[in-house]
């Protein structure tokens, strides 16, 4: 194993029309919706942010919104993105597309289990914060591996990022919603020898004045 740190910029994907709605609506892995105007705003102000650091490698969940903005991000770079499957987003089943007020009203019972231990009961009949965090967790370790001694980007979602961010945090997964991303927020993260520091977390300042 290589002694050399590999720094990984993990960012949430910019906004879509679901994250804009009020209240937000529940994408998951099955709404692929593109990035809305503010989105790719937001993926251009990031770019921006950013446009100083030497990448040497790119990767995001396939789904539109996240390689979309990670896409935007490399404008202009000589360097793909590479999506990776298991970075979608969490699969929440028959909720897609509603509100929290709405799945509340819908599916009381699952809506009461799943806001009570949300790493036990699934999203609908989707996963639980569980398995998203062991289907996210190896990849992570895998690219820290891989990049060693090198810096890369990775495009994902709130609950993959929430979930990763946990265990590497030690914090309960019934706590994670506590962890803020906010769309296009920038997490820095080290891993040195298979040991990991986070070094930042949901960086919005090259966000502020966006119109949405």
């Amino acid at each position: 194993m290589s002694t050399e740190a590999c720094t990984i910029y993990l960012l949430r994907h910019g906004a879509t029309e679901s994250n804009l709605a009020l209240p937000p609506r529940f994408q998951g892995h099955g709404i692929n919706q593109s990035l809305h105007a503010t989105g790719r705003r937001q993926a251009e102000a990031t770019a921006k942010y950013m446009a100083d650091i030497h990448f040497h490698a790119a990767y995001a969940s396939p789904l539109l919104r996240a390689r979309e903005t990670a896409a935007t991000i490399l404008s202009g770079r000589d360097l793909k993105v590479t999506s990776i499957a298991a970075l979608e987003e969490v699969h929440v089943g028959r909720w897609e597309g509603h509100t929290w007020e709405e799945i509340g009203q819908l599916d009381p019972e699952g809506y009461r289990l799943h806001t009570e231990d949300p790493a036990k009961y699934p999203y609908g009949d989707g996963e639980t914060l569980y398995q998203v965090q062991e289907r996210v967790t190896p990849v992570f370790s895998e690219l820290a591996a891989r990049h060693a001694g090198q810096q890369i980007l990775v495009v994902a979602h709130t609950v993959v990022n929430r979930a990763f961010l946990a265990w590497l945090l030690g914090m309960p997964l019934t706590k994670c919603r506590l962890l803020a991303q906010d769309n296009c927020g920038v997490n820095i993260l080290r891993c040195q020898s298979g040991e990991w520091r986070l070094a930042t977390m949901n960086e919005t300042r090259h966000l502020t004045g966006l119109a949405s």
